[in-house]
């Protein structure tokens, strides 16, 4: 059955919309003729970007660890459209902590990251329950929070949590009887973005490197598998294939079955074991 959430008129809500991901987003879901809430720190290019648009939008700048700015956003979304069919979590931020430094040190990142999700969630899905028509919450998950590589600690642990907190939304939101509300977990791959390139010129596609997807090759896979009604959306990039990320993950997984040392995978001595696993092409079907 087709689905009826990214379509003309229906009203998506971004977060983070004025840069990388959400701009293109917001760029994306506008094409399709979808009405858009937008909801940036950076109100200034929120009203730039509104007025480009081939569509209805409104705007609000704001910071997402604000729970009263969420709580105008949700306002501004439901007085101005009278619904919610897409809520698309994309806001993030990459400052880095380690295990060892100060929660204070942490705290931003993980309010940014993963609180809001939580805050959003918790304003947005019982008047898009209410509404009784189709809709869905995309929450912007990260492969270091699946696999967890060395370098940027804060960062995994907000991600893992995103992937966790949406696997139980939509575990929830499946056992309401008739609900029509679904939850996803995108998980980008490597993107030509702000946050992985702040020194880029992104007026300039030219000059992206060969390595990282654009944030609209991102959208189009993400609409594709969207449409499919995939939970875990895991994208790509121009240098790591599906079966790479599947090695990666299950290796990941496979540490704790074994009982290897954490994060065996960036460990001496299991350097010749993990790029023998890598090679192998496709993981083998289960029954």
């Amino acid at each position: 059955m087709a689905r009826t959430i990214i379509q003309k008129n229906r009203v998506a809500v971004i977060t983070g919309a004025a840069a990388g991901i959400g701009l293109a987003a917001t760029k994306f879901l506008a094409e399709k003729g979808m009405k858009l809430v937008l909801f940036d720190i950076n109100e200034d290019a929120l009203k730039a970007v509104v007025e480009t648009l081939p569509t209805e939008a409104v705007y609000l700048g704001g910071d997402v660890r604000d729970y009263s700015a969420l709580e105008k956003l949700h306002q501004l979304t439901y007085e101005t459209f009278g619904e919610c069919a897409l809520l698309f979590n994309n806001a993030g931020i990459g400052k880095k902590a380690g295990p060892l430094d100060a929660y204070s040190d942490w705290e931003e990142t993980m309010a940014v990251n993963f609180s809001s999700i939580v805050n959003l969630q918790h304003l947005f899905v019982p008047t898009m329950l209410a509404q009784n028509n189709e809709g869905a919450v995309v929450n912007l998950g990260s492969k270091e929070g699946i696999t967890t590589p060395p370098g940027n600690v804060a960062y995994s642990v907000s991600k893992g949590a995103v992937k966790i907190l949406t696997e139980h939304l939509q575990h929830e939101l499946r056992n309401i009887p008739d609900c029509q509300v679904s939850a996803h977990l995108l998980v980008p791959g490597y993107t030509w973005t702000p946050m992985n390139f702040p020194e880029a010129d992104f007026e300039r596609p030219e000059t992206k490197p060969e390595a990282p997807w654009s944030a609209e090759e991102l959208l189009e896979y993400f609409y594709k598998r969207f449409e499919q009604g995939d939970f875990y959306i895991i994208a790509l990039d121009n240098e790591v294939t599906k079966v790479i990320d599947d090695r990666r993950m299950r290796w990941a997984m496979d540490d704790l079955i074994y009982n290897r040392p954490a994060l065996s995978r960036w460990d001496k001595d299991y350097q010749e074991a993990f790029v023998s696993w890598q090679n192998k092409g496709p993981l083998p079907d289960e029954d």
